[in-house]
């Protein structure tokens, strides 16, 4: 992956974890199948943290554009209020390809 895409920090930490994961389960006890599991596991937290911000601003935006096609705002409060929360959107999402 590239240095200047912005999702390379994202990748890095989540290919860790995996590795982590492998390197721990490889000599823990268990079947392959709970080694297995445990790798999945490991891979799915790491992908919930690090797309935690692109949850919560999507989550943020949707309820935003639901007020603005209410169609019971004014038409300048309405870009206002888009404005506001671009502004206030987490750096980590900003004009970022998730993948």
């Amino acid at each position: 992956m590239p240095k200047d895409n912005p999702n390379t920090e994202r990748y890095i930490t989540i290919a860790r974890a995996c590795l982590k994961a492998i390197n721990d389960t490889a000599e823990a006890s268990g079947s392959r199948e709970e080694k297995i599991q445990a790798v999945y596991e490991a891979i799915d937290s790491a992908f919930q943290a690090e797309f935690a911000d692109y949850r919560q601003s999507v989550a943020i935006m949707a309820t935003v554009l639901e007020r603005i096609a209410s169609g019971q705002m004014e038409a300048d409060k309405a870009v206002d209020l888009a404005r506001k929360t671009l502004e206030q959107q987490p750096e980590s999402t900003r004009n970022s390809l998730m993948h």
